[in-house]
C-alpha cells in the first residue's frame, strides 16, 4: 500500500509540474502554420534567408535599405524580428576535410588542403562560430477575431484566414527585397520553439519521432520536464 502511494505521489508531482512548464511557455497548441497561445492570441512564422549585407555594392546596398523602408512603411500590421544566433559544430566539416586530404594523390593540393584544415581549427579554437537565423513574427489578436471567434474552432479558422492574408502580404514585400522567404509549417514551428526552449540541454532528442503521435506542446516539453 505504502509502494502504490508513493507512485501515486508521484504521478501527481509529474502531472503538476507539466502544467507548470506548459503555463511558462503559454502555447497552446500549433496547427499547421498557426501557433495558438493560451491569451487567445496566435500568429505564423516566416523564416528569411539572409544574405551578406557587407558584400553587396553601394548601389544595392542603397537599393535594399530603400526597400525595407519601403516594406516598413506599407505594413499595415504589426511585426516581430527575431534573430536566433547558433552554435555551430564543424566537427563534420574537418573530418571531411581530412577525407578529401587522404584522398588526393596531388602533394600540393594536400598541403593546401592540410593548411586550411588547420586554419578552421585554430578559428573555432579561438572563436565562437555562429549561425544567424532570421525570422518574421506575425501576430493575430483574438479582437481581430470579433465575437464570433471565442471558440476553438472559429478562433483557428478567423487566425488563419487573416494571417494567411498578412503573410501573402509580407511575402511580396520580401520577394521585392530578393529576400528568400517561407512561412514554417507545423512540423517546423515544433523543432523550432523545442530548440528554443532546450538549448542549453545540448543534443535533444528526435522531435520527429515523438511528433507523429504526441501533441506539439507536450513534444515541446518533454526534454524540459526532464531536466
Amino acid at each position: 500500500m505504502r509502494r502504490i502511494g508513493m507512485l501515486i505521489n508521484m504521478k501527481g508531482s509529474a502531472r503538476k509540474t507539466k502544467a507548470t512548464t506548459q503555463k511558462f511557455i503559454e502555447i497552446l497548441d500549433i496547427i499547421d502554420d498557426v501557433v495558438l497561445f493560451t491569451s487567445n492570441n496566435a500568429c505564423s512564422v516566416i523564416k528569411v534567408q539572409a544574405l551578406n549585407f557587407a558584400l553587396l555594392s553601394e548601389a544595392e546596398q542603397n537599393s535594399r535599405v530603400l526597400a525595407y523602408s519601403s516594406l516598413l512603411n506599407s505594413l499595415s500590421f504589426s511585426i516581430q524580428i527575431f534573430i536566433r544566433s547558433k552554435k555551430i559544430d564543424i566537427s563534420s566539416y574537418v573530418n571531411l576535410l581530412e577525407q578529401e586530404m587522404e584522398k588526393t594523390q596531388n602533394q600540393l593540393l594536400k598541403n593546401q588542403i592540410k593548411l586550411y584544415k588547420n586554419f578552421i581549427q585554430s578559428l573555432v579554437k579561438t572563436n565562437v562560430v555562429l549561425d544567424k537565423e532570421f525570422y518574421i513574427i506575425v501576430p493575430y489578436t483574438k479582437l481581430e477575431g470579433g465575437i464570433g471567434a471565442t471558440d476553438k474552432k472559429n478562433f483557428l479558422l478567423s487566425a488563419k484566414s487573416k494571417l494567411s492574408t498578412k503573410l501573402e502580404s509580407l511575402q511580396a514585400m520580401l520577394r521585392r527585397m530578393n529576400l528568400t522567404a517561407r512561412t514554417l509549417n507545423e512540423k517546423e514551428l515544433v523543432k523550432l520553439f523545442h530548440e528554443i526552449y532546450n538549448e542549453d540541454a545540448g543534443k535533444t532528442s528526435d522531435v520527429s519521432r515523438s511528433f507523429e503521435y504526441q501533441s506539439p506542446t507536450t513534444v515541446a516539453l518533454e526534454n524540459k520536464e526532464a531536466k
